[in-house]
């Protein structure tokens, strides 16, 4: 008997166990720690610039679905600045939020009983969104689908989003009535 369980125990002895040791757990944890420190940075600044093209898109995608509806209703759509989402205001910046309505009396005041199609509130934090003059305060859509000021003037001008640390981007309504985002090599401050 004793030699059957020499046998058995020498068997076992020779099984390898898979597993790491203290020193080489450390240096793992070492060198993740290392290249997350490394490649924070470079994330949180792609993260940045992806909101921030993400939310110039987003804007002119709101425009375009404006121009859409007012050609497709035969009524003045307009897109307005409005911090609570239910008024249109002429202070401040386009980050305070905005809403897209019908302007059947073509006043560019929601009115009572005018529709509202969308409302968008704050973009994400940090997100700057200034215009030109021409587009200030509001964005206004003909049934012909081309931007004109409420007082029948020509409506075109450029919106630039920024974000501190990130490149600009650029909203562009054309005299068309058409929009396009463009990158900007300016750096936002």
């Amino acid at each position: 008997m004793p030699i059957a369980i020499r046998a058995v125990t020498r068997a076992a002895s020779r099984t390898v166990c898979g597993g790491f040791t203290l020193v080489e757990l450390l240096v793992a944890v070492a060198i993740v720690t290392v290249l997350l420190a490394a490649g924070a940075p470079a994330f949180h600044e792609w993260l940045g610039a992806y909101e921030l093209a993400n939310q110039a898109k987003h804007l002119a995608e709101t425009m375009t679905r404006a121009r859409t509806e007012a050609i497709r209703t035969n009524y003045r759509v307009s897109v307005c600045k409005s911090p609570d989402q239910r008024q249109c205001v002429d202070a401040g910046g386009w980050e305070q939020g905005f809403l897209v309505f019908v302007d059947e009396n073509e006043n560019g005041r929601i009115d009572a009983g005018e529709r509202i199609l969308e409302i968008d509130g704050r973009p994400s934090r940090g997100i700057t969104i200034t215009a030109n003059r021409p587009v200030d305060d509001y964005v206004s859509y003909t049934s012909l689908g081309s931007a004109r000021m409420l007082s029948g003037a020509l409506q075109m001008g450029t919106f630039t989003l920024c974000r501190h640390g990130q490149r600009a981007m650029h909203v562009v309504l054309a005299n068309s009535g058409r929009v396009r985002t463009e990158r900007t090599s300016t750096s936002c401050p």
